[in-house]
């Protein structure tokens, strides 16, 4: 177990006295209208994804960022419960947090029409009858939703936010749980293809797409089991970055799944690797990943130490947790925080640190309380609100990025880099499929440039403490 990180929060706190942030406040076209050059000064892109956190639950009292409203310190809305009186947010400084329930109709009961509200009450009706806590339409506990962090819990994270970049309109892309968002992390969609390697056959499916085998009812009904399943034959951007000779690699922590073995709330642990398709490691059920002969390009996560460490990092890489480190619970605040404060140092002391961007989030908001009503993009997005950080060494400092943003960014930002603004588009990308619309494209999007300052000379690397290499 990693210790709490109480004990540096004083440390990294002076370190971050002094600074005058610079926080983007203009509006949104304006501060496109401010967008540097010199995105080709990033040569690597690393998006490191964690578990199940909204941005209020991290970010809500963060000074200067669309927090948790309140008033002489308290916070002014108040969530009604079922239970008993309604709940204002709450400093909760536990490791491990319960969640609430985070599917799609979930999305929609938070959101309750823009009054976000529906957040206890979601959580409380989630809990009855709940065999699975891992299941994301059921809940381990009622009011704990409500509960935030401060910098005393996350001082890694409040660090890289002071000295770096926080987003804080940053939003799941798609409005449900894991798996969709990760397939819209690496592709733009979540579908299900009717017909095995038939992209014309595939149709949006927010919530319930291909379910690999050791998931959910695929897992328990042997029925389920299709040969050739999962099998996601619509468009990925390792397609593009394929055919444009760019190179990629997607890194999966060796551990446990994020799910229990029988439907059960026992935490049986399912094997993850990069050999096993699962919610988190979806590339090797696509079959554009097959075609290319580019399986290979998923791997463990010792890899990426070593490539970080030789200056051998792909140009585009993911990288993944298992569930002690993905701070999905139960799994501890602080082992996650550790772990990614390691991969970062990693890349630090690499040669690669003056020429990469890191991309921190969260894929999912979990079913914790956020007050940002999300913007509609289209029938499936955006989610609630989740935590983005920006770390380069040509991050802006002590920034605050108020555009309205969503992974979808990740997928613009690479493909501006290295594709020379090619989009998974079916109408140009030489692989038609019936996707609903161009995500990198909606008008909404805000573009990550506006992070960077490429005219600045590379920052230095700062090496946080109480980080880990988990070399498993």
């Amino acid at each position: 177990m990693v210790r709490p990180f109480v004990v540096i929060a004083a440390l990294l706190a002076v370190a971050a006295a002094g600074l005058a942030p610079a926080y983007l406040n203009a509006p949104q076209s304006a501060a496109r209208a401010q967008i540097p050059d010199g995105i080709h000064k990033i040569k690597h892109v690393i998006v490191i994804m964690q578990e199940n956190r909204s941005f209020d639950e991290y970010f809500g009292t963060f000074p200067g960022a669309d927090g948790i409203p309140m008033k002489d310190g308290v916070p002014t809305a108040c969530v009604p419960d079922p239970n008993g009186p309604c709940v204002r947010p709450f400093h909760d400084p536990s490791d491990s947090n319960h969640e609430g329930p985070h599917a799609q109709i979930s999305a929609v009961k938070d959101i309750d029409g823009g009054k976000m509200d529906g957040f206890v009450r979601t959580a409380e009706m989630g809990r009855r009858g709940c065999k699975d806590p891992t299941n994301p339409g059921c809940a381990e506990g009622g009011n704990q939703v409500m509960g935030y962090h401060t910098e005393a819990e996350l001082p890694n994270y409040w660090y890289y936010a002071r000295n770096y970049v926080l987003q804080d309109k940053m939003f799941e892309p798609v409005a449900s749980w894991s798996l969709p968002a990760h397939l819209y992390m690496v592709s733009e969609w979540s579908a299900k293809c009717a017909t095995i390697g038939d992209p014309s056959s595939c149709t949006s499916a927010p919530q319930v797409p291909d379910l690999p085998h050791d998931f959910g009812p695929q897992r328990r009904n042997l029925r389920l089991r299709q040969p050739g399943r999962p099998d996601y034959a619509w468009t990925d951007l390792t397609y593009l970055l394929h055919k444009a000779h760019v190179s990629w690699g997607y890194y999966i922590m060796g551990g446990t799944q994020p799910d229990s073995n029988d439907g059960s709330t026992v935490y049986a642990g399912i094997a993850q690797s990069a050999h096993t398709p699962g919610i988190w490691n979806v590339l090797p059920s696509f079959d554009t990943v097959k075609q290319d002969g580019e399986v290979g390009n998923v791997q463990d996560l010792s890899r990426f130490y070593a490539a970080a460490k030789n200056g051998t990092l792909p140009s585009v890489a993911w990288i993944c947790p298992a569930l002690k480190y993905s701070e999905h619970f139960p799994a501890l605040v602080s082992n996650g925080q550790s772990y990614v404060s390691g991969l970062i140092n990693a890349v630090m002391q690499g040669p690669d640190w003056d020429s990469t961007a890191i991309f921190v989030s969260w894929d999912d908001w979990g079913g914790f309380y956020d007050h940002v009503v999300p913007p509609k993009v289209d029938d499936f997005g955006y989610g609630l609100r989740v935590p983005g950080l920006v770390v380069s060494a040509y991050a802006k400092k002590s920034f605050i990025d108020h555009q309205v943003l969503s992974h979808d960014a990740y997928v613009k930002f690479i493909e501006d880099d290295f594709l020379t603004g090619a989009r998974i588009d079916p109408k140009t990308d030489g692989r038609p499929d019936p996707r609903p619309g161009v995500r990198e494209n909606d008008p909404q999007l805000g573009d990550l440039r506006a992070d960077f300052d490429f005219a600045q000379a590379p920052r230095a690397p700062t090496i946080l403490p109480n980080a880990i290499v988990v070399n498993q």
